[in-house]
């Protein structure tokens, strides 16, 4: 899909151009390594998700770094596209990963997805770019980037998964955050009698559900199970997770969701949010530019609080822990040589410069993956909440749809899906998984 350098010739006489001709013609089966000539332009492949409204800021500044980059560097011309997440991530990056041709730099989850791309030799490997450049130690979490030796990906953000609720809703209907099973029940059955949805959703894309689900996996379960599993050792059909699945059915017959969820986009969702029609959202850090920022209601952000997703049983370790990661970045091509991979490093070298990476913090409010200097006075009151939300949390834990390896990701957003619906039982949610796991086991042989 992607090409590389194209090859121009420009002729001044027939003999030039005979000359050219056969030089092409020998240079047809030369090894891609071969370096452009001087007049060639450069072409680099970059996608990106950055489509949404909540990512606007995001999108603006990186394009605005590539076209300040494409002016420093008058040969090269990047190629920036946008896609769909769960498009791009589970059906044509892991369909490009096959043939071998991904873009020259992509949006990458890490985690167990890369072990898989890396394994294939498929991910350009970044710790000599990284020593080269001291930035080596300049990240606060890459253990999720690591494979065997290398780096194969840098994050671009950090990020935190809280409950976002409505303040003044709250106050209006007397209502306090809740904090264990009972309290959420309460507020959610009181929410609803006020005409409200409890929890903003829109699930066409499927993972918004399944980060309810995990959030029950995890209070029942803590850290062990999913450690267990993602280390090739653990199960699905286990007592935690079978009461963690039946309590998750419990709320889902609550309908604490809009109608047609299932339908409904993440906009749809955050616009619900945002109107005061819905009294909590569950989501991530990520949306802090919808609730403050030059694009914002005027005065919203005042009514936006945060707390951590209520325990819901005796506690075990990192039960009550937030999600929370490092684990959205951008990976290379391993296909990228000579004049072409140290284009493309530059340009990464370019958007993770201390400059570019506190502009992502103030104008996108995204919490940065890099050790830089931020001054939290000037991100606003709903981020200043999320910074001492996770100060004040004992304990954190991994995103599922990260932690799980990239063949039981869609079966856990369709496990989670079924089950807000009340289509399957516990049991039968968690023999689904365990058959796909299973699979997965079998197909790496262990």
């Amino acid at each position: 899909m992607w090409n590389g350098s194209s090859k121009r010739g420009r002729t001044r006489s027939l003999l030039a151009g005979i000359l050219i001709s056969i030089l092409v013609a020998l240079g047809a089966g030369c090894s891609s390594e071969s370096q452009p000539q001087a007049t060639e332009k450069i072409k680099l492949s970059f996608r990106h998700v950055w489509i949404q409204e909540h990512n606007a800021q995001m999108l603006k500044i990186v394009s605005e770094v590539i076209k300040q980059f494409e002016l420093d560097h008058p040969n090269v011309r990047v190629d920036f596209e946008g896609l769909d997440q769960t498009v791009h991530r589970e059906q044509r990056l892991k369909s490009e990963m096959v043939t071998g041709n991904p873009p020259d730099i992509f949006v990458l989850f890490s985690g167990a997805e890369i072990e898989p791309y890396a394994r294939a030799g498929r991910l350009l490997d970044l710790s000599g770019f990284l020593k080269e450049n001291s930035m080596d130690d300049g990240f606060y979490d890459l253990s999720l980037w690591k494979f065997g030796s290398g780096v194969y990906g840098l994050p671009i953000e950090g990020f935190v998964e809280p409950v976002y609720y409505n303040k003044q809703l709250f106050a209006e209907l007397g209502l306090s955050v809740p904090t264990n099973w009972d309290q959420l029940v309460q507020v959610i059955t009181k929410l609803k009698a006020a005409g409200l949805v409890p929890f903003s959703l829109g699930n066409q894309e499927r993972w918004p559900g399944a980060m309810h689900y995990h959030y029950f996996l995890q209070r029942f379960a803590g850290s062990a199970v999913i450690d267990q599993i993602v280390k090739g050792k653990g199960s699905f059909m286990n007592a935690d997770y079978e009461q963690a699945t039946e309590r998750f059915l419990e709320f889902a017959k609550l309908n604490p969701f809009p109608t047609m969820s299932d339908t409904r986009s993440i906009a749809y969702a955050e616009n619900l949010f945002l109107d005061g029609k819905a009294g909590m959202f569950l989501s991530g850090s990520w949306e802090l530019n919808l609730f403050q920022g030059e694009n914002s209601t005027p005065g919203f952000a005042d009514k936006v609080g945060v707390f951590n997703f209520p325990v819901l049983s005796g506690p075990k370790e990192a039960s009550i822990g937030l999600a929370r990661g490092y684990t959205f970045g951008l990976g290379l091509s391993a296909n990228l040589e000579g004049e072409r991979r140290r284009a493309a490093l530059d340009l990464v070298k370019a958007i993770y410069a201390p400059d570019v990476q506190r502009r992502i913090v103030y104008e996108s409010f995204r919490l940065p993956a890099m050790k830089i200097a931020v001054d939290y006075h000037r991100t606003g009151p709903v981020f200043k909440q999320i910074v001492d939300l996770l100060e004040a949390s004992p304990t954190a834990f991994v995103p599922y749809d990260n932690a799980l390896p990239p063949a039981l990701q869609e079966p856990f957003f369709q496990v989670a899906e079924q089950l807000i619906a009340g289509n399957v039982s516990a049991r039968e949610a968690l023999q689904s998984l365990e058959a796909h796991l299973q699979q997965y086991y079998e197909l790496i042989g262990k």
